[in-house]
């Protein structure tokens, strides 16, 4: 396993990382047992970096993730992330703080490595939308309050919603961490994209958040199973899913997938899940790929592909003719 640096923050995570999200869905609905052999797999495969969220299986996700981390004694970093669920001035700061000691007594934790917010950010805060004035403000608060109370070491965030609004928060420098939507689907994150791109233009948030300091987390790596080239979900996969930062739906996303198995049929990769692990991989401004198991056979897979490095620059060149026809 090769690690990289998580920004400036001096922690070196794995390039590939363990999601324990809803899409994969093993640390919500697998089995106690194979949770605990694939958490003690993946350490042995060196992976170092294990990511939860609340939100995951309202909160099963980090109660499994927990238990079975302390039941294997396990020296790894863990990331959860929160959600700002009020707009209310005053009350943002409180409410942040109580949400994240939640998730610590879920993960039977004193603290997290890295804490981050899960709301999109957009110009105006409204509903679940958090403003970058909000973001900068009271969350910001409240983070750096966790940190001088021991209970959380690094801040960052999800990075979707505005483009303009990311930027500004990004630009900051205030946080140590995005997780950046970055995929062969939608490279936007990490890769110029044609005039009248049809889906999220993120304006190559990576580069900017590398050169602002901070660590890249890729999220939606496989556009949520659309890359993985096969049409049927494991029993323990999320059975239905909507796209985060792509396509109108999961089957646009699917069908464009299909735009790059040349991929394959030129010998540039053997999968469509490959193909994607080594595009992500291939951004020297990307801290580690997180990819969402859904049995163990995933974990090893994903491992291996690591081991192959980045695609040829040969095949990175082609890329852009695919990209061209997802214009609407």
């Amino acid at each position: 396993m090769n690690y990289r640096p998580l920004g400036n923050t001096g922690l070196n995570v794995s390039e590939i990382g363990f999601g324990c999200g809803n899409v994969g869905g093993l640390m919500i609905r697998g089995n106690h047992c194979e949770q605990v052999k694939a958490v003690a797999r993946a350490m042995e495969l060196g992976i170092n970096y294990f990511d939860t969220a609340a939100s995951y299986g309202d909160g099963q996700s980090e109660t499994n993730l927990g238990r079975v981390l302390q039941e294997l004694s396990a020296d790894v970093y863990v990331g959860t992330k929160f959600r700002v669920a009020t707009h209310e001035p005053g009350r943002i700061k409180g409410s942040v703080i109580a949400a994240v000691e939640e998730s610590l007594t879920r993960l039977r934790r004193e603290r997290v490595d890295l804490i981050q917010m899960h709301n999109h950010v957009a110009s105006i805060a409204e509903g679940g939308a958090v403003s970058p004035d909000e973001t900068l403000g009271e969350v910001v608060d409240a983070l750096r309050e966790l940190r001088a109370q021991g209970k959380a070491r690094f801040w960052g965030l999800t990075a979707v919603g505005e483009t303009a609004a990311l930027r500004r928060v990004i630009d900051s420098g205030t946080l140590n961490t995005i997780q950046s939507v970055y995929n062969l689907v939608n490279p936007s994150a990490g890769a110029s994209v044609p005039p009248g791109f049809d889906m999220p233009d993120y304006g190559n948030q990576i580069e900017r958040a590398s050169a602002n300091g901070m660590g890249v987390l890729v999220i939606r790596v496989l556009a949520a199973g659309a890359l993985s080239g096969e049409a049927t979900r494991h029993p323990v996969a999320v059975p239905t899913v909507a796209p985060i930062g792509s396509g109108r739906d999961y089957g646009q996303d699917r069908a464009r997938a299909e735009g790059f198995r040349f991929l394959l049929q030129e010998g540039y990769a053997g999968s469509l899940v490959e193909a994607a692990l080594r595009f992500a991989l291939g951004n020297p401004g990307v801290s580690s790929v997180l990819v969402g198991y859904s049995s163990l056979e995933h974990l090893e897979q994903a491992a291996a592909i690591a081991a192959r490095g980045p695609l040829p620059a040969a095949a990175v060149a082609r890329l852009p003719e695919v990209w061209a026809g997802f214009t609407g």
